[in-house]
């Protein structure tokens, strides 16, 4: 089994068992490989550990429960997610989503904050310089659907300083970028993250205007800041506005959407 081969597995044997109390020895067993190796292939490809990136999908998944399923109670949610006290699925729900789960429940407001890992794309044999795939399914069915809509792609300006601060302030930075994507966004326009620190607004409408007034009200925001550890740190986004062409492949659509942001930056 060769490196990719192996990672894909690990991802799907994650996605398998996200309602249990996994461990990394488990994932090693099931793709029958040793711990270690499975460790160290996973960080260097995905730049995170195993550990926090089933925390991650886990709560990401927790969220989704919370705002969709409102007649479960909190705890209900943490023991679907494999944890076994309503206190410790606060404390991971807190360290991902910076608020308890019942503020959350509040606000009303649900994004896939961590999408599902894909297998990278493979660009010749140097894995570090591979280009890192998150699921996009939902966004690629609903974009069938809507022939012709414009989507706004954005970016975040200047995330690797934000993350030298404190990894911490970087998961900050995307949920503000992604509630300031929510509050331009209308009912019908479906914010999806789709890569590190890129997003996707896939509107309703087939109208240019529109989509670009979203545009220009995320970039209206730019250089406010968010709060971290008693630092105020300005956030910008690059925003730009395109359309897709609904009968390309899944793989094309999200090239397409990476190649607008590049483009957009230069």
């Amino acid at each position: 089994m060769n490196q990719l081969e192996l990672l894909s597995d690990a991802l799907t044997y994650i996605e398998q068992h996200l309602t249990d109390s996994i461990k990394t020895s488990d994932i090693a067993a099931g793709c029958y490989c040793s711990k270690s190796t499975l460790e160290k292939l996973f960080r260097c490809i995905n730049n995170i550990t195993i550990h926090d990136y089933i925390q991650r999908r886990k709560m990401s998944l927790a969220a989704r429960e919370l705002i969709y399923s409102p007649n479960k109670t909190i705890l209900e949610v943490a023991l679907q997610f494999g944890y076994g006290s309503h206190e410790s699925f606060t404390r991971s729900f807190e360290q991902i989503w910076h608020c308890k789960p019942s503020e959350y429940r509040r606000s009303a407001r649900y994004y896939n904050l961590y999408p599902r890992l894909l297998c990278p794309l493979k660009i010749g044999d140097d894995y570090m310089n591979m280009r890192k795939q998150v699921d996009i399914s939902e966004l690629y069915d609903l974009l069938q659907e809507r022939k012709d809509c414009y989507f706004i792609c954005c970016d975040i300006m200047g995330m690797i300083p934000i993350n030298e601060i404190a990894r911490a302030a970087g998961d900050l930075a995307i949920i503000e970028a992604m509630n300031r994507l929510y509050d331009a966004a209308e009912a019908e326009d479906v914010i999806f993250r789709i890569g590190g620190d890129e997003f996707a607004i896939l509107t309703g409408s087939t109208d240019p205007e529109y989509a670009k007034q979203i545009a220009d009200t995320i970039a209206s925001h730019n250089k406010e800041t968010f709060h971290y550890a008693g630092q105020d740190i300005p956030l910008s986004l690059y925003t730009s506005v395109v359309k897709l062409d609904n009968t390309k492949k899944y793989s094309q659509v999200f090239t397409s959407l990476h190649t607008t942001i590049q483009e957009n930056k230069q």
